[in-house]
């Protein structure tokens, strides 16, 4: 394992699950407008997925999408401002928790509706293949998305044409309060993509290292023109669908063995185990990453608030 990947990535899931923390408490306190879907327990996924793409590349989000656009390289005073809904986020307080987008990194937006962000990615991708242009989308979605018509008419475009999309399901069991084996018959939902001609893996999700190969051959399989990749990533959303929502669905025996499996402590003690970082360097760690957080909130709440002569601005008449 090389040391400075393995930093890079270990840095990208503490800025999300330090991030995630903040947005939890201040959300709970009443600082943060709205509603919000938290990432905490599948920072692996985002992180290593991203860590695969060019600077020129794309992503597409979802409604549970702060750790994409933080994996993505996004600032995290202005992922915060934005979440305050203050003007120095990335969309000027409107886009909020579920809707972050940004051309500068090739975030085609979180979407507040489930499979929407599907066809985006796809759409994307499929420009890249007009123009030759050899960029690369992820898209990510999450389980409940593959029973959406989105997916299947995206997937069916994607394999006839061979466009440069890698397909990222982040199955965390439980569409809202549905879980998967309630809806799908499938036993691996990546059996899904077979029916199109796109190779389809599944893959722990919880496995940080799992998660940046398999996704990184996808994107120079996608790169050279050799089609897309459905890759399933299982993994757990430590809490409920939204914040404040109740858990009277999950069993906590079940929530407790998934949140022994997380991903940062395990990548921790594989580090420390095979004398690529030892405890010192992981707790200094910690502490930075926890001052740029704070950092963060503090950025965020001094931002001013939108003017409101500019509500219309950016709206086509």
């Amino acid at each position: 394992m090389d040391k400075k990947l393995s930093v890079e990535l270990l840095t990208t899931m503490l800025k999300i699950r330090y991030f995630e923390q903040a947005a939890k408490t201040l959300y709970k306190e009443g600082q943060i407008p709205g509603s919000i879907h938290l990432y905490i327990g599948e920072e692996a996924v985002a992180a290593g997925a991203c860590a695969n793409l060019d600077q020129s590349d794309y992503i597409s989000s979802t409604h549970r999408g702060h750790g994409h656009v933080i994996a993505r390289g996004g600032d995290l005073n202005r992922v915060m401002a934005e979440l305050f809904g203050k003007a120095d986020g990335y969309n000027g307080g409107r886009g909020g928790s579920m809707h972050i987008a940004t051309m500068e990194l090739g975030i085609l937006g979180a979407n507040g509706i489930v499979g929407a962000g599907i066809p985006l990615a796809t759409g994307a991708a499929f420009s890249s293949f007009i123009r030759k242009s050899g960029q690369v989308t992820i898209c990510f979605f999450g389980d409940g998305a593959t029973n959406q018509g989105t997916f299947h008419e995206a997937l069916n475009i994607a394999s006839v044409f061979s466009l440069p999309v890698v397909y990222v399901c982040e199955n965390n069991l439980y569409g809202v309060g549905t879980c998967i084996k309630n809806t799908t018959r499938c036993q691996q939902l990546s059996m899904r993509s077979f029916g199109y001609g796109i190779e389809g893996i599944t893959i722990d999700g919880n496995d940080v290292m799992a998660v940046y190969e398999t996704v990184g051959k996808a994107v120079q399989k996608a790169r050279s023109g050799r089609g897309p990749t459905f890759i399933e990533a299982e993994t757990y959303r430590w809490g409920t669908h939204f914040e404040g929502e109740p858990d009277t669905y999950r069993d906590p025996e079940e929530v407790k063995r998934w949140k022994e499996a997380e991903p940062i402590g395990r990548f921790e003690k594989e580090l420390t185990g095979k004398n690529i970082l030892d405890a010192g360097e992981i707790k200094l760690l910690h502490k930075n990453i926890q001052g740029q957080v704070d950092r963060a909130v503090e950025f965020a709440k001094a931002s001013p608030l939108p003017d409101a002569g500019d509500v219309l601005k950016y709206v086509i008449n």
